[in-house]
């Protein structure tokens, strides 16, 4: 709280129960004149709340918020997007190392005090696909060329043309430059937001493009993998394996056969869980309300058109 009074050089700061307005009246705020909402979540009521101009979410994804089709149009939507970056990268990076490696035949024989030697494989020379060239795509293709990978990626945009950025990195665009990423990497990583258009973008026919020996890892949302394909592919030998820290549904069932699946790793949407996270959440709020107390364009503003 003193860090947001601080932060918001003059404003009026108050602490409230909830957004109703007798909870915001409660506090010793007019909810007539509140005009910005810190660490508000898409299930809350904001009607109350006439002058309301911006509201800043804690979390780095805002899918929830857009569904819900809150808020208003008139209100400036920002959000924590990047905090994660750093941590889900590593754990990008831990499944990837953890399906070359065949890490569970190592844990498994840890369980049974066998001395389990064996040929596996390693990330150098392997290329990498990453899907959704964003902050955590960023920063694992930096991790990746760290460990002498070639790296490619697929970002939003209207032209199909190829590219290679300051990084290194091949960067293609559009529906071609999907299927170039998914049939010539080795490992493929889905670091991008879930939006409508991203809604199901890797199914069956997609899956069926990638080389046999390749490993699909999730780590940014459910549902931009079709989950059913994925698992008949994980199944038949249509990839080799898949590292899954994001689920459509989500805690995902005990009935999902994904949980049986020895070419599977399942974490519970937990890589980027850690105190570093948090604080860099908190970074990102308070730059914004000095920002918003200077009169200045605030930053992480969400799209609504495209949906992050």
């Amino acid at each position: 709280m003193a860090q947001v009074q601080a932060a918001a050089a003059g404003c009026a700061v108050y602490r409230v129960e909830s957004l109703a307005p007798e909870s915001v009246r409660a506090a010793g705020a007019d909810p007539g004149q509140v005009c910005a909402v810190l660490g508000a979540g898409p299930a809350d009521d904001l009607s109350g709340l006439p002058a309301l101009r911006w509201v800043h979410s804690g979390a780095a994804g805002v899918d929830g918020w857009l569904s819900a089709g809150t808020p208003p149009e008139h209100v400036v939507l920002t959000s924590a997007v990047g905090n994660g970056a750093i941590p889900l990268a590593e754990h990008a990076l831990m499944l990837m190392l953890m399906l070359s490696r065949e890490a569970p035949r190592w844990f498994a024989a840890q369980q049974r005090r066998v001395w389990d030697r064996f040929t596996h494989g390693e990330l150098a020379g392997s290329t990498l696909g990453i899907i959704g060239y964003g902050n955590s795509g960023r920063d694992l293709a930096a991790k990746a060329q760290a460990c002498h990978m070639s790296v490619q990626a697929l970002r939003r945009g209207a032209s199909e043309a190829e590219e290679v950025d300051d990084a290194g990195v091949r960067v293609f665009r559009g529906r071609a430059g999907l299927e170039q990423v998914l049939a010539t990497s080795d490992h493929v990583v889905v670091t991008a937001p879930w939006t409508p258009q991203t809604q199901d973008l890797i199914g069956t026919d997609e899956l069926a493009l990638m080389k046999q020996t390749a490993f699909l890892t999730v780590i940014s949302r459910g549902g931009i993998v079709s989950e059913e394909p994925l698992i008949e592919a994980l199944r038949t030998g249509t990839i080799a394996g898949a590292g899954l820290d994001a689920h459509a549904t989500e805690p995902l069932p005990a009935s999902s056969p994904l949980w049986d699946l020895e070419n599977v790793i399942v974490t519970p949407h937990n890589g980027a869980t850690t105190a570093a996270t948090a604080r860099r959440g908190t970074e990102i709020m308070l730059d914004n309300v000095a920002r918003w107390a200077r009169g200045e364009e605030l930053r992480n503003v969400v799209d609504r058109a495209h949906g992050y």
